[in-house]
């Protein structure tokens, strides 16, 4: 059980917000962070795991445009579908998560290279790259859990 998981649970229910997820690399972890804690059902309403690009325009209506323009790792990409699951939920916040958990990656986009974004009703989308390094996959994966959940906690 993730400490931030629990506090963030905590702190959404005591502010009354509801949280939905966007995941690609993590496949659905973070999600499965949040909902390990008793009581979540209070404050998380749903999880879209969209690993394909074909998921993420279909699901969270991620443009086309926007993947050719700048690829699925990208902050115009994590931007477009934290917007999509905040439209498609009826939560308060939406986190979303693209990246390269490994093992490869190129020059160009490096393995551990994670692009996140941030909607919340009524504010623009905040997004940030973080390179966390060629951790391995596990790793590079639950690093991006814990800064997922710090950034919604941020949030709430």
């Amino acid at each position: 059980m993730s400490i931030d998981a629990q506090t963030l649970v905590q702190r959404a229910r005591d502010a009354g917000v509801m949280i939905a997820t966007a995941e690609s690399c993590t496949g659905g972890m973070i999600s499965a962070a949040i909902t390990d804690i008793p009581g979540s059902s209070r404050v998380f309403d749903r999880g879209f795991v969209t690993y394909s690009n074909g998921a993420k325009q279909a699901m969270l209506s991620v443009q086309p445009a926007t993947l050719e323009a700048h690829g699925a790792v990208s902050e115009a990409v994590a931007a477009e579908m934290a917007a999509g699951a905040l439209a498609r939920s009826d939560a308060d916040i939406a986190v979303a998560v693209t990246g390269i958990a490994g093992p490869g990656g190129s020059q160009h986009k490096p393995e551990g290279r994670v692009c996140f974004g941030l909607a919340r009703a009524g504010q623009a989308v905040r997004t940030e790259t973080v390179e966390f390094g060629a951790l391995g996959r596990e790793r590079v994966r639950r690093a991006t859990v814990d800064h997922a959940l710090q950034l919604l906690l941020s949030a709430v």
